[in-house]
């Protein structure tokens, strides 16, 4: 990373802790390796991000439904799987001098840290061991799931049958996931606890690579409909040497992260490498019978998984600013420079702050009651400490969009006046119409 891209991932690791988005987790404890707590605005930001998943996967197509599988499952759904093979493993070296391990192709012959000379390399599954029951044997033995699809895999048949779908259709998921990163890094962008937003499309063969066309371009589609601006962002297809070994094509949605490209989502034509061997190792039948053409199969997957930590993350960065000057408030024009998160709306956090011009009755009794009231529909904060500049900036800063405030004037002609964070335009609208005015604002465009 340059000097500049370094200050910006700095900046943005200092706003998500001063301002509540993202603290290290065990903090008073002196902090627990890539482990992170998600803050009063982060976990909103999060709750956000899911729902406009949801509502783009799940809510408004007819040929998608939802589960939540469990996090432990019987330890063969991971032998099935491939994941406690080698091929669910990082080649790991251990420097003799200070004892720091770190990937093989992280190193270039000689510790970063210190120099020294490393041991030779060997295989580090990135499976999360546990234990069940009191009894911590062989026999006890589970894991931690390392991805949620083969919870969806597991529930196919349970799916298929309990809903009366047809193929082509899809099962989509949110849920956290483990794996025992060697080298976790880059703030929440590598974690050892994560949290997937996955969706696995059942499809008949012949018809897998029309499907992965079209889930690339929706794909990228979701991301620049929610603001990311289209220069930092884009497909990347993978080359045959760089497939997993299950899959027939794949593609990565990448962003232009500080320290540079990066994965935030796959999309994978996993053929039907995953149902054949569950059903391989299961014994059941996993095949699919075609009613109207009369041809039984077993489908193929094509998937999409993100990580939603990445995604918060990427768009934390898209849509932080720094504005020097020229931000009008109702009393002045500032100088200073100012920090703006220019969310998507349908993102932010909070969506509307109320403010009190002064910290002065009638003024707060006003402006308390339409808080009040538009909190039961809205994410709504309300702020009467410092000047009414200072907290515009304030809100600005958390990228709240829309931001009103109680004047002298709205004691005489029930109205308020409605900033927009990003336009600046500023509203007079009726007390008694904001609920309404707003209910417009918010309708889901993406």
């Amino acid at each position: 990373m340059t000097n500049q891209e370094q200050n910006l991932m700095e900046k943005i690791i200092s706003l998500s802790k001063r301002r509540g988005f993202i603290f290290p987790s065990s903090e008073i404890y002196g902090g627990f390796e890539s482990g992170y707590d998600f803050g009063p605005l982060g976990v909103e930001l999060k709750n956000n991000l899911k729902k406009a998943w949801w509502r783009a996967m799940v809510q408004v197509r007819d040929d998608m439904v939802g589960l939540d599988a469990a996090i432990l499952m019987n330890p063969k759904v991971w032998e099935a799987s491939g994941h406690l093979s080698a091929g669910f493993a990082d080649n790991l070296v251990e420097c003799k001098k200070c004892h720091k391990r770190f990937k093989e192709t992280e190193t270039k012959g000689k510790c970063p840290g210190c120099g020294g000379d490393f041991l030779p390399s060997r295989k580090f599954n990135l499976m999360m061991k546990t234990y069940i029951g009191p009894i911590e044997d062989e026999t006890a033995v589970t894991y931690l799931r390392a991805e949620t699809c083969q919870g969806i895999y597991m529930n196919f048949l349970n799916v298929l049958n309990s809903s009366r779908l047809k193929i082509p259709f899809g099962i989509a998921q949110i849920g956290k996931s483990f794996r025992n990163e060697i080298t976790p890094g880059n703030f929440i962008f590598r974690t050892r606890e994560f949290e997937q937003m996955e969706m696995q499309f059942f499809v008949q063969p012949k018809e897998a690579d029309k499907w992965y066309k079209y889930w690339k371009e929706e794909r990228l589609k979701w991301y620049l409909a929610l603001g990311i601006k289209k220069e930092n962002i884009k497909l990347q297809e993978h080359k045959k040497e760089e497939l997993a070994h299950y899959a027939k094509a794949g593609c990565d949605v990448v962003y232009k992260f500080p320290f540079g490209w990066q994965e935030i989502e796959g999309i994978h034509n996993r053929g039907d490498w995953d149902l054949s061997h569950h059903a391989k190792y299961s014994g059941r039948d996993l095949t699919y019978f075609d009613p109207e053409k009369k041809e039984k199969y077993i489908p193929y997957i094509i998937e999409t998984s993100g990580g939603i930590d990445r995604a918060l993350l990427t768009f934390l960065i898209d849509a932080y600013e720094e504005i020097s000057g020229g931000r009008t408030t109702t009393t002045k024009t500032t100088k200073e420079i100012e920090t703006v998160l220019k969310l998507h709306q349908d993102l932010s956090p909070i969506k509307i702050a109320v403010l009190p011009l002064v910290k002065k009755e009638p003024l707060v009794k006003v402006a308390q009651e339409i808080y009040q009231d538009l909190k039961r529909y809205f994410m709504t904060d309300y702020d009467e400490a410092g000047s009414i500049g200072r907290r515009y900036r304030r809100q600005d800063e958390i990228g709240t969009p829309y931001a009103i405030t109680v004047d002298f004037e709205s004691l005489k002609d029930k109205k308020t006046t409605v900033r927009d964070r990003d336009t600046m335009k500023q509203e007079r609208i009726a007390i008694k119409k904001l609920k309404e005015y707003f209910h417009g604002k918010f309708l889901p465009k993406v």
